[in-house]
């Protein structure tokens, strides 16, 4: 009978003790999620230990200055100061030139008798126009020793005023722009042939009778332009 309980109390506590609980299904589903994103997380840092390495991100070293000149080069931001002009020096008046000596071009020189026609035994009075034809006065000589007179018929030679000249002198004058001046006092040609080797003694007068003549003249080396003819009778 004693048996019989105990049998029975210890089948009554084999059926009576709690059975295990079964977890819920979200706790499963939790569960699931967390392994899931653990499995992320270590795919992630594979990839990044393979995609950027840890050696990529060290900072890397300067290079070396290069060494540049002294003297700072502008950029083109910043254009070269220009340089300080420096004051202009006040040129110094100076006094002005005097005239200048008579060029040929300047000057115009013409051959004057004081008559066309000369009656026998009247001596022609000849004489030198000359004419500052520049803008500017110029000067040159005038005297005796710078003048020449020539009196010819044809191509014969019949009189030089340098043949028997005596005591020649210079007469230094400065003629204004556009000035004309005429010889003071005319010469006279005592109608004779004249040669150096005949100034003392006696020389043969030249023909009249309607005979022709003709006066070329030059001054400081500048000739007449042309020639002043006239009559002998």
């Amino acid at each position: 009978m004693a048996r019989a309980r105990s049998r029975a109390a210890y089948s009554g506590t084999m059926t009576d003790a709690p059975r295990r609980r079964r977890q819920s299904p979200a706790v499963y589903r939790r569960r699931r999620l967390a392994a899931a994103l653990l499995a992320l997380l270590v795919i992630g840092l594979v990839v990044w230990l393979v995609a950027a390495p840890p050696w990529r991100s060290a900072p890397v070293a300067d290079p070396a200055p290069v060494a540049s000149s002294s003297a700072p080069v502008p950029s083109a931001a910043e254009p070269a100061p220009s340089p300080t002009p420096s004051e202009t020096p006040t040129p110094t008046p100076t006094a002005p030139a005097g005239p200048v000596e008579c060029a040929p071009a300047d000057i115009t020189v013409e051959a004057l008798t004081d008559k066309g026609e000369y009656a026998q035994g009247e001596n022609p009075q000849l004489s030198i126009r000359l004419t500052n034809t520049s803008a500017t006065p110029c000067t040159m000589n005038v005297g005796t020793s710078a003048q020449s007179f020539t009196v010819t018929s044809g191509s014969d030679v019949w009189w030089r005023s340098t043949d028997c000249q005596s005591e020649p002198s210079d007469m230094e004058v400065t003629l204004a722009a556009g000035q004309q001046v005429t010889s003071a006092a005319p010469l006279t040609w005592d109608r004779t042939r004249s040669s150096v080797s005949s100034c003392q003694g006696e020389r043969p007068f030249a023909p009249g009778g309607g005979a022709t003549y003709h006066l070329s003249v030059s001054i400081g080396g500048i000739p007449s332009a042309g020639t002043a003819s006239f009559i002998l009778q």
